[in-house]
């Protein structure tokens, strides 16, 4: 198991009101995404555990192109990874900035 911790600038702070949100789940193939609103507003940080060892540089690629595209000011995400391609990786990150800006249920 490996864990790699990120914290980015965001330009943006994420929407909505929601506190907490989990999107996903871990899997052959795929991994779960906790999204929780507790950090100023022009921060982001990412916590991933992985199955898979070494690929830290892509993890690193695709955290910053999620914080440049996406509204992620606000919110430490935690990643439980089960082996998820990158494109993978992706979707669930933006899947989980959309559950917590859509309004309390």
């Amino acid at each position: 198991m490996e864990k790699l911790s990120f914290t980015l600038k965001a330009a943006r702070p994420a929407g909505g009101t929601r506190r907490q949100v989990i999107t996903g789940v871990v899997a052959s193939g795929n991994l779960e995404v906790l999204a929780e609103r507790v950090l100023p507003a022009d921060t982001c940080t990412i916590d991933i555990a992985t199955a898979a060892r070494g690929f830290g540089e892509v993890w690193e690629a695709v955290i910053a192109d999620f914080v440049i595209r996406r509204p992620a000011g606000g919110l430490h995400l935690s990643i439980n990874d089960g082996g998820a391609r990158p494109d993978t990786v992706a979707l669930r990150l933006a899947q989980a900035v959309r559950l917590i800006e859509e309004p309390e249920a």
